[in-house]
């Protein structure tokens, strides 16, 4: 289908974008990658009067990996996730989790910004972020405010983010060595969103455990994290599968997508085991 008539905006500094959307409210949208907006304003399900790409915008761009953190810019693409050694080295669990989304042409143009920033639960990055414990950065009319990753999803599409604030960056604290990384996930085909999908750091007498696609945010699980840095293993899964609340839908009924979760987060942990060891 074709998208109904909007303005394209093309700004050139964050600045201005803001601008764009203070001045035009909800007829506005900003744009990064695009894969999630433009196939719904195709299908019809969202017309926007307005859209802002972001792609001209420097300040957006960018990987520095520092002694203690990484700071990613809204629109580094996962491709650039992928190939970033520095970024790999610091902290490979974004590499994993970059490798397994969609496919390569999608991993082209899709940015981290755009994934974080939507709020669809099925998406990989945010709970990546959560375990990560990362903070976003958001730009609006009323300056710079910093968000925690696990405050930030409070329903399927609903953020902390106001209507005229931008994602700009993401910073990331290094886990460090003796730190196990992995994620795992399980999806239909290629190109799919995850029926389950588990990202864990273990290591140094720490933990962190997320999951995707489980309910309508991604789930960090305090109880579950502190259960594995304990060392107790089905006590790490049993606690994850009581923070989940999968829906059924034509991935499986809620008891399979349990029972996945589970094969999932236990394969994450023993791979994340390895590493640390």
């Amino acid at each position: 289908m074709i998208p109904a008539g909007f303005e394209y905006h093309r700004p050139g500094d964050i600045a201005s974008a803001i601008g764009i959307l203070q001045e035009h409210g909800d007829e506005a949208r900003v744009i990064a990658g695009g894969h999630s907006l433009i196939p719904m304003m195709k299908l019809r399900m969202a017309e926007m009067g307005h859209l802002v790409d972001l792609q001209a915008i420097d300040e957006l761009k960018g990987i520095e990996v520092g002694a203690e953190s990484v700071t990613l810019g809204a629109m580094v693409t996962q491709h650039e996730l992928i190939t970033h050694e520095g970024l790999a080295s610091a902290i490979p669990l974004i590499r994993d989790a970059a490798l397994q989304i969609a496919d390569p042409q999608v991993r082209y143009m899709g940015t981290v910004g755009g994934n974080v920033a939507n709020g669809d639960p099925g998406n990989d990055m945010p709970g990546l972020m959560q375990c990560l414990d990362a903070t976003f950065e958001l730009k609006g009319p009323d300056g710079t405010r910093n968000v925690a990753a696990r405050d930030f999803y409070e329903a399927a599409y609903f953020t902390a983010r106001e209507d005229e604030e931008i994602l700009t960056r993401i910073s990331i604290p290094i886990p460090g060595p003796g730190v196990g990384q992995a994620y795992e996930k399980q999806k239909r085909k290629i190109g799919d969103y995850a029926t389950a999908a588990a990202a864990v750091l273990v290591g140094n007498g720490k933990a962190s455990v997320a999951m995707t696609n489980l309910s309508d945010t991604p789930i960090w699980s305090a109880e579950a994290s502190n259960a594995l840095a304990g060392g107790d293993v089905d006590g790490s899964v049993s606690a994850m599968l009581d923070a989940i609340d999968p829906v059924a839908d034509n991935r499986g009924p809620v008891e399979f997508k349990k029972h996945v979760a589970a094969v999932m987060l236990r394969r994450a942990i023993g791979r994340a085991q390895t590493r640390a060891g």
